[in-house]
Order: C-alpha cells, then structure tokens, then sequence
C-alpha cells in the first residue's frame, strides 16, 4: 500500500511542487541523482569509471507534450555524447532515452517523431563508439517502444531495450529478443501496473525474472541483469556461468549498493551504473523510493538529521 502510494505521488504535480521546494530534500536526491546538468553528469562517469564499473546514462525527463522540449531532450543528449567523446569515456558509457522524452506521446505523429529523435541520438552514439538502450515506461507504452525498437536496429543493429519482468508478457517478449546482437536490460519494472497486465506479489515478479533470464541466457544475444536483489544476482551468476565474460553484464541504479556494485566489478565481471541527471528528477526519485522500504528510511532518517 506504501509503494502504491509513493508510485501515485509520482505523478502528482502538488506533492512534486511540495518536494521540490523543500530544500531538505536535495542533499538526500543527491545519493540518486548525479546532479543537474551535464557538468554533473561527466563528472560522476569519471568517477564510477575509475574502479572499473562501466555507465549508462540517463537525461531525465519523460511525458513530453512539447515538440520543442522534446527537440531539447535530443539535444541534450547530443551535447552529452560529445562531451563523452573528448573525455575519452565513449568506451565504457552509453545512454539511455525514454522515448516518452523524445515525442513519443506527442498528440500528432508521436511515435513518428520518437522514431526520429532516437534515430539522431543512436546516430551520434554510433559515431563516438558508443550505443543506446531504449528505456521501458509503463505498459501501455510496450508495444510502441519494441516496434521503435525493430526500426532503429535496421540501421543501429546495436540498440537495447529494457524488458520488465513484472509484466506477464515479458517471457515471450524476451523469447522475441533473445537472437544475436539483441541487447536486454531485465529489471522488475518501477511503475504502477494493473493486475490484469502484471504480477503483483513480489515472489511472483522474482520467479518471472528468473523464468525471463533463463530464456535470455540461452540465447543468442547479451543479457543485462539489472538488479540489486543478492538472490536474483547469484542466480544470473550462476545462469552465466557457460558463457564467456564479454557475453552479458551486470546493471545496478547509481547510490545503491555501491560497494557491491564495485565488488562485482572486482571480480571480474562486467558492472554498469545507472546515471541519472537533469532537473527533472522528480519522477525517478519517488519511484526509487517506492522500490526498496531501505530508500524511504534513509530519506525519512536523512530530513531527521538535517532538521
């Protein structure tokens, strides 16, 4: 019932108003969120790079009902792969783009203009030597997102997706992506889902990621388990353990496990950190907290404190 709540008021513009005045709360946003602009955001990938994890990198935003502002987010992401290209960091930081961001709810030609977006931005990552995995929303944007997806791999073959294992569809949606050169982010999936479309009991959505990653893993393409779960992370272990290092990765969100993520990274295995940054934060701050009671105790403990 508390995530149910935390998940509605991410949507709600009062309660975001509220949040965002409240100065007590920036220093705890900033465990989640790198920072506000692209400064930030090199900054931080220096940072995670230097112990040997890798980066994808997220510009926030998302809902955008705004032409022009969708025509920012790209060029947002444009200044931001260039500025990975001079640092020398295009080897081991992508990014990731909610389409939502770039158009794709736009009331004319929509998807046609997400299409467009993500096709600029895959093109610039592809001439810095990087790549770009389309983030999943809710499910009522599955369908326009994997069918984005099939386009810009006609020429992009390298562009990744996220799967959500919380949505009942997602086994097969994996049987469909599992070939050669398909890249798959598997997470548990952060929004609000009708039960009529997802698993609702947590041991439900955990036995539907390891159904999902089973299928991923014997596959053809790369498999990236994105999760912070110690279970479901021994079990990709295992899973992983006929296949060759290169061949899948590892993913965990920015400010959450760190010393794991540098552990797995230690041994060996492939560690992406997921970075966030912009001044639109709030949506994926509150969902961060509604995922895991940990990250609302530590934002309750934190105002305490600073009070």
């Amino acid at each position: 019932m508390f995530r149910t709540a935390l998940l509605a008021a991410s949507r709600s513009g009062a309660i975001r108003g509220l949040v965002e005045r409240t100065p007590l709360t920036r220093p705890v946003v900033k465990r989640f969120i790198s920072g506000d602009d692209v400064d930030a955001a090199i900054a931080t990938t220096g940072e995670v790079l230097a112990d040997g994890r890798y980066v994808t990198l997220d510009h926030l935003g998302e809902d955008t009902r705004d032409a022009r502002q969708a025509d920012g987010t790209v060029e947002a992401y444009l200044e931001l792969l260039r500025r990975l290209a001079d640092a020398g960091y295009a080897d081991r930081a992508e990014v990731s783009v909610k389409l939502s961001a770039v158009g794709q709810f736009l009331p004319v030609d929509g998807e046609k203009i997400a299409l467009e977006n993500a096709r600029r931005i895959s093109a610039a990552a592809g001439a810095v030597g990087t790549t770009v995995t389309l983030d999943m929303e809710d499910h009522t944007t599955t369908d326009s997102t994997l069918g984005i997806l099939r386009e810009l791999r006609v020429d992009f073959p390298w562009v990744g997706a996220v799967l959500q294992a919380y949505l009942k569809r997602t086994e097969q949606d994996c049987r469909d992506l599992a070939h050669a050169g398909s890249r798959v982010r598997l997470c548990k999936g952060a929004y609000k889902e009708p039960a009529t479309v997802a698993f609702q009991d947590k041991a439900e959505v955990d036995r539907s990621y390891v159904r999902c990653l089973k299928v991923l893993m014997a596959g053809e393409g790369y498999p990236m388990i994105a999760s912070h779960d110690p279970r479901l992370i021994a079990i990709g272990h295992e899973l992983a353990s006929s296949r060759d290092a290169d061949t899948y990765e590892f993913q965990m969100l920015y400010g959450i496990r760190p010393d794991e993520q540098r552990r797995i990274a230690a041994a060996g295995n492939r560690m992406r950190v997921y970075v966030p940054y912009g001044d639109q934060w709030y949506g994926y701050f509150m969902r961060r907290l509604a995922e895991r009671p940990a990250n609302v105790a530590f934002f309750l403990r934190s105002l305490i404190t600073k009070g």
